[in-house]
């Protein structure tokens, strides 16, 4: 399995700052619990609290409607950058759509990754398909820090932003347009992991409908 970043100590006050991912510039910055945080009753884990900060490429301004122009919410960066993880512990030189599918499954509180586990989606099926399809890395390789986006994945991420600026409205290009992107592409790794497992047309119909509620 792949091994986790190494978290760097970037001030005297026990952050901690992982380097940016390689599509949004995510950085995500750890704080170190200290003496005078408050103990979680009946356990030995110490408390840790987390703060991320997202710094995001946006879609070209709306000339007419500026103030519309859509933005990436913070749900769907996370689940892009679970997806790059979720690509490293399997040691894959790239990541695709089944990774970024894996990843909306990890991140778990968007209506798409709710929608998801209401129709038997885990992520634990969805990794299991990964592997039964597109199989195990070598034992010795080892992923890139931040793995590539395979064609299908980028064109996953554009016909998310398309999608979104089709609709004329503001708001944010959520969890639900990176997952109706993935169906979009087919016979891509992750199209064929959720219809394997029981995701279809109908499924993506419904789940438009709701494309605007994930705020």
């Amino acid at each position: 399995m792949a091994s986790i970043p190494t978290l760097s100590l970037s001030n005297p006050n026990n952050h901690c700052t992982l380097p940016p991912t390689s599509l949004f510039g995510t950085r995500i910055t750890l704080l170190r619990a200290t003496s005078s945080s408050r103990s979680l009753p009946n356990t030995n884990c110490r408390a840790t609290s987390a703060t991320v900060s997202f710094s995001l490429p946006t879609p070209k301004p709306l000339s007419d409607t500026p103030d519309k122009t859509p933005k990436w919410s913070e749900r769907a960066i996370k689940s892009y950058a679970m997806g790059e993880l979720e690509a490293r512990k399997l040691k894959y030189p790239n990541t695709g759509t089944e990774a970024i599918l894996m990843g909306i499954l990890v991140e778990g509180t968007s209506n798409a990754a709710k929608f998801l586990r209401a129709n038997g989606i885990t992520l634990l099926k969805a990794r299991e398909e990964t592997v039964e399809l597109l199989g195990k890395s070598d034992l010795f390789f080892f992923s890139p820090e931040h793995p590539p986006l395979t064609e299908p994945a980028q064109k996953a991420l554009d016909w998310a932003i398309e999608e979104k600026l089709k609709s004329g409205e503001g708001g944010e290009i959520n969890v639900t347009h990176l997952l109706l992107g993935i169906w979009s592409q087919e016979e891509s790794a992750g199209q064929q992991i959720l219809a394997t497992l029981g995701f279809d047309d109908g499924k993506a119909k419904e789940l438009s409908k709701k494309i605007d509620g994930d705020v």
